[in-house]
């Protein structure tokens, strides 16, 4: 149940212009701009990164008051695992190991679950040890379902769902002519859940970066400037409040669009 009550003033401002029943099942979220937020005030990287995990918590706090029910977070990506810096990545994941020692409590208090999508059997064992406890810990809450995208790179999840499909196919004996969408959804790290209707980048970077390209096929985008560590609940309920004065047509035809011709044969076309 939604607890509008624990939203500041501001917070509740701003939900307060929301229409509750058409909030967005589910919000997925790309966070960047920990370094740039760092370099800015001449800090190092990973206070940045703690700042940033700081945001994370509080923005879920904002989504569990809501009644949100899905929150992904793009944390952690395939790329980022093999490109930075070894001692950054090292340090991302104490940062992760701490993170979920630190707030998993506030989670059980917001009635928050936390689940991870990704190549998550490549990260260090003390870390998916301290993922499993987590997960294990909140699966019985009801409320938002915080999903963290560890090691995961949207290519490389179509790839698995791929070898997986194709397994079934060997085991049933099924052609490649009876395979559907749903078949390959089946396969999908997220099959558990439905797709984003709002993906929000912080940052101001243009680009989906490699997050969940089967799901966001038609999903809203919504873009700041803010940099991840400065962005808050009352940021989410903005995007939100962007959302809802959108027109979601998912390749129909909007209310917006005028009449439509009723036999498009009698449309002359004219040369010009």
């Amino acid at each position: 149940m939604p607890r509008i009550h624990e939203l500041s003033q501001e917070e509740r401002d701003v939900y307060a212009s929301l229409k509750v029943g058409s909030l967005p099942k589910h919000v997925a979220i790309i966070m960047d701009g920990n370094g740039r937020w760092a370099g800015r005030r001449s800090l190092k990287r990973f206070l940045g990164h703690q700042q940033g995990a700081k945001s994370v918590q509080l923005v879920t706090e904002t989504a569990s008051r809501i009644g949100l029910q899905w929150l992904t977070l793009y944390a952690f990506s395939l790329e980022n695992n093999l490109r930075r810096p070894r001692a950054e990545v090292n340090f991302l994941m104490r940062l992760l190991k701490s993170y979920l020692e630190s707030n998993v409590q506030r989670m059980m208090d917001n009635n928050v679950r936390i689940r991870y999508i990704g190549r998550t059997q490549e990260l260090p064992p003390e870390v998916q040890e301290k993922m499993r406890w987590a997960e294990e810990t909140t699966a019985r809450n009801t409320g938002t379902t915080l999903t963290l995208a560890l090691n995961y790179g949207a290519r490389s999840e179509m790839v698995d769902a791929f070898r997986g499909l194709a397994a079934e196919m060997e085991r049933k004996r099924i052609g490649p002519g009876q395979i559907s969408e749903e078949d390959i959804h089946r396969h999908l790290y997220t099959a558990h859940m439905p797709d984003p209707d709002l993906l929000i980048r912080t940052s101001g970077e243009m680009r989906v970066s490699n997050f969940l390209l089967w799901q966001i096929a038609y999903a809203e985008i919504f873009v700041t400037e803010r940099l991840w560590p400065d962005f808050r609940g009352i940021h989410l309920l903005e995007a939100i409040a962007d959302f809802q004065r959108r027109e979601r047509r998912f390749g129909g035809i909007g209310e917006s669009c005028g009449e439509v011709e009723e036999d498009p044969e009698r449309v002359k076309i004219v040369a010009g």
